[in-house]
């Protein structure tokens, strides 16, 4: 079991990160060997839409019945205090985010920043388990 929640840069406070999208950052690179890199299961997820009143939920998966994929996800263990602010948990943690890219035009057209790292095959699976990061990188 982990957390969400990488630990955040120091110059931008401590609130956790869970997608990461600058890999060039020192910050992050230390994470992005194999060693370091997970599996976040999935079946869909969720951008918010700007729909008025308010903001809603598009969900977004691989097709209607909904098949089982992975997001491209770093962890790592992390002492400190992680859970909720009634029920703090001091100790150590397995923290873990994953990693986000250019959205696509489905994705885009809700969020157009970025999307998850969706991995859907056995080979992209194992390139990003095992590969050098310039291999991995190019998922």
């Amino acid at each position: 079991m982990m957390r969400w929640g990488m630990p955040c840069p120091p110059q931008f406070g401590v609130a956790p990160v869970t997608n990461i999208r600058n890999t060039g950052s020192p910050h992050w690179r230390r994470w992005l060997g194999p060693a370091n890199r997970c599996l976040v299961p999935a079946t869909s997820f969720s951008e918010w839409a700007d729909a008025k009143p308010k903001k809603t939920p598009a969900w977004f998966a691989l097709s209607e019945d909904r098949p089982l994929f992975a997001f491209a996800g770093i962890w790592t263990p992390w002492h400190g205090t992680r859970g909720t602010k009634a029920q703090p948990i001091e100790g150590e943690h397995r923290l873990y985010g994953f990693l986000t890219t250019d959205a696509n035009s489905l994705v885009g057209s809700i969020h157009p920043k970025a999307m998850p790292v969706i991995l859907t095959t056995r080979e992209e699976i194992d390139v990003w388990m095992r590969a050098p990061w310039a291999e991995a990188a190019a998922l």
